[in-house]
């Protein structure tokens, strides 16, 4: 048994390894996991900025939250477009002009001189999210096929990696006094910059009708498919990946919106350590992430969503039952480490979902999921408010275990 274990851990480090390497050193695929990380960078500037916005214009918390609501009305408009967008546009094109497009929107919140500029911006900034969100994927699916490699986990690390990187860099300038429109107009120069020269390499990944090497997907109709199809009804297989990719942004929403709450509040810790409550469940979510080339085909898709689904939702039910900050920290680190490889496995499998056009599969999963991520926040307030901050976590803990149920049942293409 010991010689088994000293062959095999060995492949299992060459194997990660293998897959990191074949990600960072393959052109294409780094490519469309920059335009993954720059997307990110940008947000993670703009929210830590947030409470500037708030002071600046002298908004009270009810004004400042139906505001910022104004970011998601614009991604779930577009959603719906997007797959038709991308067919008459090409993947390629569409990241480019929506990564421009996210550059300049996102300047406007930082200088807006009123409430209705600022609704606008966000209003903006949430089409172009929505539409590089749908074509970045579909690019890094899209090079799967072609070139018959996994790094659609990976490109999803380097979304959550451009975020700790955006967010750090933020709180870097607030300490130095760094105007905050200034700092968000110098990351967006330099996202525009980093758009123009990534462009080319986008551009030489195969289409959506191209990338399969067998040639699967071409056919004489398809590209009238796409064309007339940018959103579709689920059929079971789909209905069953949103309802599970909802319950994990529910538990992304969580970390997110709630767990410096809990810390401080609930549980009194202090400021600093209230503020690694969505550091732990990041660095766990990232780390899992570049991991999650080598570990999904090892452990297998189905597998790893019932695994991650009781993974995030003991550690939310840990950090509920040991109400200690140090216990707490642990538990968003296992919410963080649970919820990572959701989006990688559901993004691409919305993606080949048969009879629907891949922009429209993923689209659909998209507008429908992200409900997840807005309404889950607002169920733990009020269940919150109702019963305390222990029964609004449980709550999302019992959506994730139910997702882990579900996940034995959905049929994964």
């Amino acid at each position: 048994m010991n010689t088994t274990m000293t062959i095999e851990e060995p492949q299992h480090r060459n194997l990660f390894v293998r897959n990191l390497l074949t990600f960072f050193l393959n052109r294409q695929a780094l490519a469309i996991g920059l335009v993954f990380a720059s997307d990110s960078i940008l947000f993670g500037s703009w929210v830590a900025h947030i409470p500037y916005v708030k002071a600046k214009l002298h908004l009270s918390d009810s004004e400042l939250g139906l505001l910022l609501f104004a970011m998601p009305v614009g991604l779930l408009i577009m959603n719906p477009l997007t797959g038709r967008i991308i067919a008459r546009l090409g993947e390629a094109r569409t990241c480019f002009w929506s990564a421009v497009g996210i550059c300049l929107s996102i300047c406007i919140p930082l200088n807006a001189p009123n409430p209705v500029i600022l609704a606008l911006g966000l209003f903006l900034l949430g089409l172009n999210a929505a539409l590089i969100n749908v074509a970045m994927n579909t690019c890094a699916t899209n090079l799967e096929r072609s070139q018959g490699i996994t790094i659609m986990s990976s490109c999803h690390g380097m979304w959550s990696l451009g975020g700790l990187l955006g967010s750090g860099v933020a709180g870097a300038v607030i300490a130095l006094h760094v105007s905050p429109p200034i700092h968000v107009m110098v990351m967006a120069g330099l996202v525009l910059l980093m758009t123009f020269i990534l462009q080319p390499i986008i551009a030489q990944v195969p289409s959506s009708s191209q990338a399969d090497p067998d040639g699967e997907t071409i056919d004489s109709t398809a590209g009238n498919e796409r064309s007339q199809s940018s959103f579709v009804r689920p059929n079971r297989d789909l209905l069953l990946m949103i309802l599970i990719g909802l319950a994990l942004a529910m538990g992304e929403g969580a970390a997110f919106d709630w767990s410096a709450v809990y810390l401080r509040e609930t549980l009194g810790a202090s400021n600093q350590i209230a503020a690694l409550g969505f550091a732990s469940f990041s660095l766990t979510m990232t780390g899992f992430r570049f991991l999650g080339d080598a570990i999904i085909p090892k452990i297998g898709a189905k597998r790893w969503l019932q695994i991650g689904g009781v993974l995030a939702a003991f550690g939310l039910l840990f950090a509920i039952a040991l109400p200690y900050p140090s216990t707490a920290l642990l538990g968003f680190a296992m919410l963080g480490a649970g919820c990572s490889l959701g989006a990688p496995i559901l993004y691409a499998a919305a993606l080949r979902v048969p009879g629907i056009p891949p922009a429209a599969g993923l689209a659909t999963f998209a507008t429908f999921s992200f409900i997840g991520f807005l309404a889950g926040p607002p169920l733990i307030g009020f269940v919150a408010e109702g019963f305390g901050l222990y029964y609004g976590l449980g709550f999302v803990a019992l959506m994730l275990l139910i997702s882990a149920g579900l996940s034995r049942i959905v049929k994964l293409f």
